[in-house]
């Protein structure tokens, strides 16, 4: 029988993405060893887009796997990044059952830096078309006041004002998606998260509590986990870059208030290879937690690939040197131009070949913001999953490797 995806709940969980239908059997053989609830089918729809992949390819592939595994366990299906009433659509019928929300498209990213005049203005546009009906804007004219376990929370009318100029759209939107989703799936089992991480600012604490208490006033149902933007940097293949301290003592207000309000997980997007804040998070979420990460598998195929025929890999990283430019448009990273022209440049093999490329920071963004360029380059496609074919037991020990390091870390908080 072929192997189902069911929705997770709150136990802690861990999304394992797959941008090419291969690295299954290395992330069953990782989860296996640790308590987290597994997703194993999981791509956004802009990744779909740039690997010129279907819902349903991603779900088949995930599924093959764990059938060839015989595998029997819970597992889940991530349909990422759903921005469209289209896009919950076609993932649905591919059989998803976790939808991850994406309402950045209705966040106003001047807001922190909008005039008491504007803030307010951008308040009043949004009730005067019809975004805030039953809310009751008085209640804040004094300030209210909330206690999620060890912290309290205090919202003015100036406070409120500039949240919904912030995130009022941004809440609208996620609302209408999930109540679509709710819809779609019918009698079928299904769980939320909405994320708001791709975002300019960081999502202040007072941010998430009014986000937060606003889905729920308007009724969505099934919110199992959000995604705010943290302080500090959550760059793509890379470490967190910031205070950790700071990370920590906002990090337990947003789990505070998760579970108030919730309960529901707190989740980390971008979540791959954030080896030092993994500690924190175990510590302060507990079990309310979800790690996503993605970009990270492609690149410990590529690590396959450097150890397997050197001769490919160094094609492939000419090719993204040259697509680099275009590529990292949509990405916030630290790598740039200059870097990139620079280690193009250099005549490196063996074993520094992979330290530059798979273990520095600047060399890991490279390959990993031009994924889609050599995903549906007619030459390279066919020849790195051949060698990824070829050398699957190398492919699978690699990736077990690699999350085993991440699930212990999350463990050991």
């Amino acid at each position: 029988m072929t192997p189902q995806p069911s929705p997770l709940g709150l136990q802690p969980s861990f999304g394992f993405g797959d941008r090419l239908g291969l690295a299954t059997p290395g992330h069953l053989a990782a989860a296996r060893k640790f308590g987290f609830a597994p997703i194993f089918a999981q791509q956004s729809i802009r990744e779909m887009a740039r690997t010129a992949r279907t819902p349903e390819n991603v779900m088949s592939a995930a599924q093959n796997a764990l059938q060839n595994a015989g595998f029997e366990g819970v597992w889940g299906a991530d349909a990422d990044h759903l921005k469209t009433r289209e896009d919950i659509e076609i993932t649905a019928r591919a059989g998803f059952t976790f939808f991850t929300l994406d309402p950045s498209a209705g966040v106003n990213n001047r807001a922190d830096s909008m005039s008491r005049s504007e803030f307010i203005g951008e308040a009043h546009e949004q009730k005067k078309i019809g975004l805030w009906q039953n809310f009751d804007f008085e209640e804040y004219r004094n300030g209210k006041t909330f206690v999620c376990g060890d912290f309290t929370f205090h919202m003015d009318g100036d406070s409120l004002f500039r949240a919904v100029a912030k995130y009022g759209r941004a809440i609208h939107l996620a609302a209408d998606l999930a109540n679509y989703v709710a819809q779609t799936m019918g009698e079928k089992p299904f769980e939320i998260e909405v994320s708001v991480d791709e975002t300019d600012a960081p999502t202040s604490p007072l941010e998430h509590l009014f986000f937060a208490l606003e889905l729920k006033r308007r009724g969505v149902k099934n919110l199992v986990s959000l995604a705010p933007r943290f302080v500090g940097e959550t760059e793509k293949g890379v470490d967190y870059k910031g205070d950790l301290a700071a990370f920590e003592r906002e990090l337990q207000k947003h789990a505070a208030i998760a579970r108030a309000v919730g309960p529901y997980k707190i989740s980390l997007h971008s979540g791959s290879d954030k080896f030092s804040i993994y500690p924190i998070l175990g510590r302060v979420c507990g079990d309310l937690l979800h790690v996503k990460t993605a970009g990270t598998s492609y690149l410990e195929a590529l690590r396959c690939v450097v150890q397997s025929d050197e001769s490919l890999f160094r094609e492939i990283a000419r090719f993204c040197h040259q697509r680099f430019a275009d590529d990292r448009a949509t990405y916030h990273i630290s790598a740039t131009d200059a870097f990139n022209r620079e280690l193009a440049g250099q005549d490196i093999r063996g074993a520094q070949l992979e330290n530059a490329y798979l273990n520095e920071d600047f060399g890991r963004q490279i390959l990993h913001v031009t994924f889609g360029s050599v995903l549906t380059h007619e030459r390279f496609k066919p020849r790195l999953l051949a060698n990824l074919e070829a050398n699957a037991l190398l492919h699978a020990q690699l990736l077990e490797a690699h999350f085993t390091r991440h699930l212990e870390a999350l463990r050991a908080g």
